[in-house]
């Protein structure tokens, strides 16, 4: 496992490089870019029989559990690391929008992409039951935070808007992983849980994750506040987000949730209240050298997988059409009410688009289609989500700042 650690770091370090000095694109997006034309390029050369270089990095990829990297490896010290930087107070001010769009949106997303689905792919051809639909709109509807923050710092949209598209995507990633949980029990028991099962389900996942999230904060807040030593300081959060995601997972509530929790109150209540400047400096530091270093690496692995990604003519007719339905549901579900209902909402005029345009997916959706039970409908669904995501980095997230700027414009 060491030598695949280094393998990747080695790549991912090279293509930074590249993009830095040729590309010039946005971090994350150009070493994925980068990462994906050189995957096309070796299925290419492996159609005209130039096949070694392709085994061995298919051989590679399929050594490593992607989805158990990034939801038991990564997941924990990107979403900390993104809460962190969150104003707890300016986050307040727009909590019930925040939630509304983090619940109600997500719901109502998965629900239209999977009767869309549902409809759609039987005409090209493709056929998936109903409640791998609404698994995939299970997976595929919350935004993925780590794309969307590292998109959003070079998008220059107005400061209430953003924190509300961020603060959307760090608490719609917890109820997406909720949803899809009880979606992918009901598909293994044959039969949907009551209403009492899934009541006591979300209560247990999303109320103990944001329960044990504040505890976690806490508790971390009282021991950086009694040692001033900027060393000891970075360790104990690094063990406080990765020994208390190993603890979430054990405890059965949902750690993605928690992470977020701990990371607002340690972000704000912990850098304000228990740190000296010298340590908030090295802290800072460190959660964004980590933060970039991963996000990096994991956007290397997304554009990687296009080397064991399923596809035929028919899939890929599909992806075409799932890519619009996502950005359909996107606009219904989230979009068309915010444009109803600006006013309450508090924002510009335009914020609309940029939130129907900047509800971007990532490596979050790839681990859950991963994670599903081998079978046809899986290489389906996984398919679906790699269009998709693929769609939203390199389409939404490099256009995502013109769109932003118009919007802004517009409303002035």
């Amino acid at each position: 496992m060491f030598n695949i650690a280094v393998i990747f770091l080695v790549v991912t370090a090279l293509l930074a490089y590249l993009n830095h000095r040729f590309v010039r694109l946005p971090t994350t997006i150009g070493v994925m870019a980068i990462a994906l034309v050189l995957s096309l390029s070796l299925i290419g050369l492996d159609r005209i029989g130039f096949s070694s270089l392709h085994d061995y990095e298919v051989s590679l990829l399929e050594s490593i559990d992607f989805s158990d990297v990034l939801m038991q490896g990564m997941l924990s010290v990107l979403l900390f690391a993104g809460a962190m930087h969150v104003d707890l107070s300016e986050l307040r001010a727009y909590r019930w929008q925040v939630g509304l769009l983090a619940v109600l949106g997500t719901v109502a997303s998965t629900v239209i992409v999977a009767c869309s689905l549902w409809i759609f792919l039987p005409l090209v051809g493709v056929e998936l039951g109903f409640l791998h639909c609404l698994v995939f709109g299970a997976l595929i509807s919350p935004t993925d935070p780590i794309a969307v923050m590292g998109i959003l710092k070079s998008a220059k949209a107005p400061k209430n808007l953003e924190l509300v598209i961020s603060g959307e995507s760090l608490f719609n990633d917890g109820v997406g992983v909720v949803l899809f949980s009880l979606l992918l029990g009901t598909i293994a028991l044959g039969e949907a849980p009551t209403a009492g099962q899934t009541g006591l389900l979300l209560l247990q996942e999303a109320g103990g994750g944001i329960a044990y999230g504040l505890v976690l904060g806490y508790v971390t807040y009282r021991l950086l506040k009694s040692i001033d030593s900027y060393k000891e300081e970075v360790l104990l959060t690094l063990a406080a987000v990765l020994g208390g995601y190993l603890l979430a997972t054990h405890l059965h509530v949902s750690g993605p949730l928690a992470m977020v929790v701990a990371g607002l109150v340690i972000g704000n209540h912990g850098r304000a209240l228990a740190m000296s400047d010298k340590t908030r400096a090295h802290l800072d530091m460190f959660w964004e050298l980590l933060d970039e270093i991963l996000n990096s690496v994991l956007f290397v692995l997304i554009g990687m997988e296009a080397l064991v990604i399923p596809y035929s003519p028919n899939i890929a007719v599909a992806a075409i059409g799932t890519v619009l339905i996502t950005l359909l549901a996107r606009l219904l579900a989230v979009g068309t009410p915010v444009a109803l209902f600006n006013s309450r909402f508090r924002l510009p005029r335009g914020s609309w688009q940029v939130l129907t345009w900047g509800g971007l997916r990532g490596g979050i959706s790839v681990a859950l289609a991963l994670s599903l039970p081998l079978g046809e409908e899986r290489n389906i669904v996984l398919a679906l989500t790699y269009a998709v995501v693929v769609f939203s980095i390199l389409g939404q997230g490099l256009s995502i700042g013109k769109v932003a700027r118009r919007a802004v414009r517009a409303a002035d």
